[in-house]
């Protein structure tokens, strides 16, 4: 098999400002249909800044697109990626791209759900080192993050100045026990982790009343 390489850096990508295709919802929409044709684009701010060509075969998602890298000159490029499938235990079959990059002189072949276009290639997110938002946030955050995401599925506010919500009707009793602990839970992780970050910051005094030493 072929493989392409990445020439990963140590530099992490953001997910959320790289192109990627997503097998899953290629495979909703019909794209993955053997001898299916068409184009893929991208938007920022209501504008289009990219689009490539693709036609679908048995097994493989073939790409057609121009790339210029580092202001050089613009390249054809044809990539052939690989597609599996995975039986459900729901029934049907859940689609995967085959990762066929190349890093260090070895094969990805990674089954993976997105590829992003991170170099000349679209590759997984390892050959191309790229991170999620998320991933890089503190850890007091991400828990803040997740508590806010509960607080309002319950059908309140976000933010720990404000009461958690009451049951809403038709939920369980005990799923909602279940939420408001794990919305206390994650707040006072929060509390603790960004307390212990700072700790420097804190007076002798202040440690002592928040940490006990």
């Amino acid at each position: 098999m072929g493989g392409y390489g990445s020439g990963r850096s140590g530099h992490k990508q953001k997910a959320e400002h790289t192109k990627s295709l997503d097998v899953n919802r290629l495979h909703r929409e019909g794209c993955l249909s053997p001898g299916k044709r068409g184009h893929c684009g991208w938007t920022r701010n209501g504008e289009e800044f990219g689009r490539i060509d693709y036609h679908a075969t048995e097994r493989h998602f073939v790409l057609d697109y121009k790339v210029r890298l580092h202001g050089g000159e613009w390249e054809t490029i044809t990539q052939s990626i690989p597609l599996t499938y995975a039986e459900c235990h729901y029934g049907g079959k859940r689609p995967y791209f085959r990762c066929n990059g190349i890093v260090n002189g070895r094969h990805c072949l990674r089954r993976v759900g997105k590829v992003f276009a991170g170099g000349r290639y679209f590759l997984c997110r390892h050959c191309y080192n790229v991170a999620y938002a998320s991933q890089s946030e503190p850890r007091y955050d991400r828990m803040l993050r997740r508590a806010n995401k509960l607080r309002t599925a319950l059908g309140g506010e976000a933010g720990t100045a404000n009461w958690i919500a009451p049951k809403p009707k038709g939920m369980w009793q005990r799923t909602y026990q279940r939420k408001r602990f794990e919305i206390e839970w994650c707040e006072n992780q929060a509390n603790h982790h960004f307390l212990s970050k700072f700790a420097h910051l804190l007076s002798p005094e202040e440690r002592e009343m928040y940490f006990g030493r």
